[in-house]
């Protein structure tokens, strides 16, 4: 008899998600819909190699699409990764060049990947002082990815979280002094609406690398229930299974909202 070649079987996004949290022993129910990531420790770990701060930076950015193709996988909704602070512009000049240089470069690279992966991008943090080439690419990613449904990926550059509190009570003293707002009226849903992050949920996972323990001007308004949890790795040696040892971290921890939980 003529020997039949068996065609494999194609899952569908949604099955492959179930098989996906079955294989990790997750339950989907219990996730983070919204993880925030402070990527800590890429120049330690480059002077660790022998190699300059920028590998290290480069070497990161592979970290960066592993994170976010399993983050899509696992259709979480949301993923903040903590990438260029306010602060950071103290840094070396040739070392901010090449962060620069990298942005685009990485927007470029990942555009057709977010869109094979539904992910829609969007920045979060200041436009002023960033290089006309970066808000090139921020732009034409965010409208390119505007209608995909799946993951939310936002990237913090030149982010600081006192500034983004201080830009928003501008915005409504502002409103305040045109006779468009009663200050009665100021609460703290008003107040995240005119946050960076207005329209997602907040963050219910801080994961930081490299083992540091802070969080750096980050996020600060929106962590304020935020479970953490702390890597002793370097962001380039984050691997997805350390992101899945996070999760899992997660999923465990009783969040209490400042309420009594029964054991």
């Amino acid at each position: 008899m003529p020997m039949t070649t068996q065609v494999p079987v194609q899952l569908s996004r949604a099955e492959q998600t179930i098989r996906s949290y079955q294989r990790l022993g997750l339950p989907r129910e219990a996730m983070p819909r919204h993880v925030a990531v402070i990527m800590d420790g890429n120049g330690r770990w480059a002077r660790q190699q022998g190699r300059e701060r920028t590998y290290g930076h480069a070497m990161g950015a592979k970290t960066v699409r592993a994170i976010v193709t399993e983050s899509a996988r696992l259709e979480l909704d949301v993923l903040t990764l903590y990438s260029f602070s306010v602060e950071n512009w103290n840094r070396p000049q040739d070392e901010v060049e090449f962060l620069m240089e990298l942005y685009v470069e990485y927007l470029i690279k990942e555009r057709q990947e977010m869109m094979v992966n539904n992910v829609k991008f969007r920045q979060i943090g200041r436009r002023e002082g960033l290089p006309t080439p970066v808000l090139d690419e921020l732009d034409r990613t965010t409208e390119e990815t505007a209608r995909n449904t799946g993951l939310t990926l936002c990237l913090a550059i030149n982010y600081g979280s006192r500034a983004e509190i201080t830009g928003a009570v501008r915005e409504l003293a502002d409103k305040v002094k045109r006779g468009e707002l009663d200050p009665a009226a100021i609460d703290e849903q008003l107040i995240s609406n005119h946050l960076y992050t207005q329209g997602l949920p907040d963050p219910d996972l801080l994961i930081r690398t490299a083992g540091e323990m802070r969080v750096s001007n980050y996020l600060l308004w929106q962590i304020s229930y935020a479970e953490l949890y702390v890597s002793d790795v370097c962001w380039p040696q984050f691997t997805v299974e350390e992101f899945h040892k996070s999760l899992h971290a997660y999923v465990k921890r009783k969040r209490k909202y400042g309420t009594v939980v029964e054991d």
